[in-house]
């Protein structure tokens, strides 16, 4: 019911036969109570990213009356929040494309681990005798399957950094206390 009281609404402001941005208690929460994003509010954060792109200089204080922020603060939230959901998928295509690198480079340290190597000095094949059929044989060399070892090993560690499969350490921490009073029968305290 109008009074004719109420201060005029600018044109470019709901209430002009616009229709209101969701108040913040008709606003979607998720399980933990917490505003959730849905389809509109990316839609309007997109739109205010596009906006302060297409104009620089505009505060966040003019993007949150412009698109109905809460306060400048959500509208920069809101700005975060795009720049991530924009970066994601090259991060994504980049984390693939590292891990494709990190499996070809595993596979390589595998393959020289399974070959036979042989000692060789000053160009020559260094050989042994067998102790049980007395034949000379090339002595075998295990520098380079250690040293494949080790590679494939930090290979397998930078996998796993990259796709965070490392759980970080926690540190269990229990016990309790005794006190003990020395110097008087417990039978006496009774």
């Amino acid at each position: 019911m109008d009074t004719g009281n109420e201060p005029p609404v600018p044109a470019d402001r709901p209430g002009a036969g616009q229709t209101a941005e969701p108040t913040l208690q008709s606003r979607t929460r998720d399980g933990r109570g917490k505003f959730a994003r849905t389809i509109d509010t990316a839609r309007r954060d997109a739109e205010a990213a596009e906006y302060l792109a297409d104009h620089p200089g505009t505060t966040y204080r003019e993007l949150a009356e412009r698109f109905g922020y809460y306060d400048r603060g959500t509208a920069w939230r809101a700005i975060q929040a795009v720049k991530v959901e924009v970066v994601r998928p090259a991060v994504t295509k980049l984390i693939e494309t590292e891990s494709e690198e990190l499996d070809a480079l595993y596979v390589m340290a595998l393959e020289i681990i399974e070959r036979n190597h042989i000692v060789v000095s000053h160009g020559k094949v260094v050989t042994m005798k067998d102790p049980e059929t007395g034949e000379e044989k090339p002595l075998q060399d295990d520098g380079p399957r250690l040293q494949a070892i080790q590679t494939a090993l930090r290979v397998r560690e930078s996998y796993r950094k990259l796709r965070g499969l490392d759980q970080p350490s926690q540190v269990a921490v229990s016990g309790g206390v005794k006190y003990e009073v020395v110097g008087i029968d417990p039978a006496d305290l009774t």
